[in-house]
């Protein structure tokens, strides 16, 4: 796992954006296994090699069902329903009156905020896709949804190459590297312990979130 942090509009988002093919670099080149990503087709790429969440995914006024499937258009209703089963989705999807055939409204309203995030990791899972990108996935949700849905994404990223990108910071201290990124470039590259031993930028951004945490808490207490 590798996380990318920094200051808002640093560039932390656009590196996903130039993995799915979004943009194309203008300089240098960027490669998975060897080969140069320009060479691959981005419909191809985005479709089988990467599954993107972020911390509004996107879904549509169909079925539950047919929301999920859209991760892999030829999946059977017993391999969707297992994916959202490893995405903790399963129960509450049930719970509704008509199930998987439960429509949903334009960008998912009919749904909470931890219940869209697990149906696009549902969604994910069935792509089966060997690169993972989180980008701030669990970042706009109550603490009682991020529980939930950090579950089905420490199930999500087995066994797979991850990216995140991450606004709490606390989230990413077992990740096997992180890159602290300032102005479009990598400023700092390590892991938790050898960042926080620097005591530079990465150690200064953590600081920064504790003292915004605790003056949130006093005042909300």
């Amino acid at each position: 796992m590798v996380a990318l942090c920094g200051l808002s509009g640093g560039g932390k988002s656009t590196v996903a954006a130039l993995l799915e093919r979004f943009y194309d670099v203008g300089n240098g080149n960027i490669s998975i296994d060897g080969y140069d990503l320009k060479s691959l087709d981005p419909s191809w790429l985005r479709g089988n090699i990467i599954g993107y969440i972020d911390q509004e995914p996107v879904l549509f006024a169909t079925s539950i069902m047919e929301n999920i499937r859209y991760g892999r258009p030829d999946a059977s209703d017993s391999e969707v329903i297992e994916a959202a089963k490893l995405a903790n989705a399963h129960d509450f999807i049930c719970s509704f009156n008509n199930g998987y055939d439960t429509v949903l409204g334009e960008r998912g309203t009919t749904v909470s905020g931890g219940q869209k995030q697990r149906i696009a990791i549902a969604r994910a899972l069935l792509k089966d896709p060997k690169i993972l990108i989180l980008d701030e996935a669990t970042s706009a949700l109550d603490v009682e949804s991020e529980r939930a849905v950090q579950e089905a994404l420490d199930y999500a990223v087995k066994g797979r190459t991850v990216l995140v990108i991450a606004h709490r910071l606390s989230t990413i201290q077992n990740a096997d590297a992180i890159a602290v990124i300032k102005g479009g470039v990598v400023a700092e590259y390590g892991n938790h312990s050898s960042l926080t031993k620097k005591k530079g930028l990465y150690w200064k951004l953590i600081k920064q979130q504790q003292a915004k945490e605790e003056i949130e808490e006093r005042q909300s207490g």
